[in-house]
């Protein structure tokens, strides 16, 4: 699979609330830098991370407005919408990074606005 191809699926697994099929996408020794859940390793540890989407959100919406790829690597520019169990809209601007090898990702990492994130999730001072 392509580096675009791998990158195409990770927003369409992830729009779909297909966390397996998103996890399967990583490298079973994956590192995410994740701005507000810290550094996760590996696929098993996302596959944990995931498996409390569908009940913290009600909608989860990534949806790339800009791909640069440049062989194993890619950046996207998106903008995530979400609704939390508790009925609290979310809407950020995101920033990924991707590092690949055969096409599957191997690094991952994430910057966003925090803001939308502190009330909802009790996120408050981070």
């Amino acid at each position: 699979m392509s580096t675009r191809e791998t990158i195409d699926l990770y927003y369409e697994y992830a729009n779909a609330g297909d966390w397996s099929s998103w996890c399967d996408l990583f490298t079973d020794k994956a590192v995410v830098d994740e701005q507000l859940a810290g550094r996760l390793e590996g696929q098993d540890t996302l596959r944990e991370a995931v498996a409390g989407f569908p009940e913290m959100y009600r909608s989860f919406k990534n949806v790339p407005r800009h791909v640069v790829v440049d062989g194993d690597q890619a950046g996207v520019v998106s903008h995530l919408s979400a609704v939390t169990a508790g009925g609290e809209p979310i809407e950020a601007e995101v920033m990924n990074y991707f590092r690949l090898e055969d096409g599957r990702i191997s690094y991952m990492a994430n910057f966003h606005d925090t803001l939308p994130f502190r009330g909802p999730l009790g996120m408050e001072g981070r």
